[in-house]
């Protein structure tokens, strides 16, 4: 394959040059040093589209660089939203005035695999009175329907229409108050009522909602605008409808996702990260399970030092909806456990198909079982779900250079991390897809001392 480091040989640089869909990884070697997390993607995106719902210019701050943001900033124009880069960094000005309908084959070019098309609904339907959602793609990490997506549309007095190319929703009679009650607290789900509950006419309750930190985010998005919002107890939310909403002002929240891979990249290599930008109080539940682990963590006022404490210990794991462990935490998190002395067990109760990631590590030498219908455990905290799965990883088991090929967002990372805490050159294929989630990868392992090689 030939090398695309032929005009540069920094990673950082490449970066801009080359799609990076191949790297040459040469591991066995501690990753330290400091890394910045900026805006999580899991509000800047729904922050860009709540833009949509108000009548002047909204500016978001903190905006990271990732593939997830470009769609949907080209899905924003394709409706007709001017975005605009600030001087700043990662600042971003959207402007709904001109918003338009667009045409099917647009949104559908536009959106490639990102499963974003689907929150633009609400909104489109009180701005234009229809929208469009073509087929919806995403990681290959487990069937993710939008039936409560379109429950909840419903609800709010949408007609939904499926079409061979798509689904259809318009509103004739506008958008009503309604009674919600999520079969799951979806995060997606709950977004979509949000989005389309501050505009809709009336009180809309909204029952076993989700509320991560970046819910709550969103709601402070929201209220900025005008939206008159309040949260009580046992995930009940409760959102009077407004006429109108104006612009917001808004920093995002910071990444926890990308704080919590990396802080697994320490663990993992034994390395030393200093997370720039992290905080403890939205990774609490994860610290907790990172200490038990065998990690080591600082907090100061601008991030969080992580490193080991010792030998790895093993842990059990069950993943959950905020405040729970979170799902997007456990795969670079086993990475760490194949090095712990002794048995593991990772309960995933979010998705049913998020182990296939562990293949490659096998590949690699770890020692990882997938009990595809769960394991029976009378020590659970989390309730059994019928579509979890269970991974038991024994170590420690030292790892091997391999070739191998990035399956989803959070897999990939944590083959590239894997990669790095093995023992010669591995070849990780398809790592465009990590792209969607975090900002400048390249340039951040450079930084942390990461021996590789962008290819063909």
């Amino acid at each position: 394959m030939k090398s695309l480091l032929t005009t540069s040989s920094n990673p950082a640089t490449a970066e801009k040059e080359a799609s990076g869909e191949t790297l040459r990884i040469r591991g066995g070697q501690p990753l330290t040093g400091r890394v910045e997390v900026k805006g999580a993607k899991n509000l800047a995106t729904k922050a860009m589209v709540a833009a949509l719902l108000g009548e002047s210019t909204s500016i978001l701050r903190d905006v990271p660089s990732i593939s997830d943001v470009k769609v949907v900033r080209s899905l924003l124009e394709v409706h007709g939203v001017s975005v605009v880069d600030g001087e700043e960094e990662g600042v971003l000005h959207l402007d709904p005035s001109g918003a338009v309908s667009a045409h099917m084959e647009e949104i559908d070019a536009h959106a490639g695999a990102s499963r974003i098309p689907i929150l633009f609904c609400g909104p489109l339907l009180h701005l234009l009175g229809q929208a469009f959602i073509p087929d919806l793609g995403g990681c290959r990490i487990g069937d993710r329907p939008i039936d409560f997506h379109l429950d909840a549309l419903r609800a709010f007095g949408a007609v939904v229409d499926k079409l061979p190319s798509g689904i259809r929703l318009s509103a004739p009679n506008g958008l009503h108050g309604a009674n919600i009650h999520l079969p799951y607290p979806s995060v997606g789900a709950t977004e979509q009522v949000l989005l389309t509950a501050v505009r809709a006419e009336g009180i809309t309750e909204l029952r076993n909602a989700a509320i991560e930190p970046e819910i709550m985010d969103l709601i402070a998005v929201l209220q900025k605008m005008g939206a008159i919002i309040s949260y009580e107890p046992n995930r009940v939310i409760l959102i009077e409808g407004v006429k109108e909403l104006r612009g917001y002002d808004h920093r995002c929240i910071f990444d926890r996702n990308e704080a919590a891979s990396w802080a697994c990249a320490a663990l993992a290599t034994d390395g030393d990260i200093f997370v720039g930008g992290a905080k403890q109080q939205e990774m609490l539940t994860f610290l907790n399970v990172f200490r038990k682990a065998g990690g080591w963590f600082d907090i100061h006022e601008d991030g969080i030092q992580f490193r080991r404490a010792g030998a790895l210990k093993p842990v059990i794991v069950e993943t959950d909806v905020h405040p729970g462990f979170m799902t997007d935490w456990q795969q670079p998190l086993i990475v760490a456990l194949t090095q712990a002395e002794g048995e593991s067990i990772v309960h995933e109760t979010v998705y049913e198909n998020r182990f296939g990631f562990t293949q490659a590590l096998v590949k690699m030498g770890a020692d990882i079982v997938v009990h595809p219908h769960g394991l029976e455990d009378g020590h659970r905290r989390v309730p059994r779900r019928a579509l979890e799965q269970a991974a038991v990883i024994t170590g420690p088991t030292p790892l091997h250079g391999a070739d191998i090929v990035v399956p989803d967002l959070r897999g990939g990372y944590s083959h590239v991390i894997a990669a790095l805490a093995a023992e010669g050159e591995s070849i990780v294929r398809n790592v465009g897809i990590i792209r969607r989630g975090y900002e400048k990868l390249f340039t951040k392992l450079e930084t942390l001392g990461a021996d590789f090689d962008i290819i063909g």
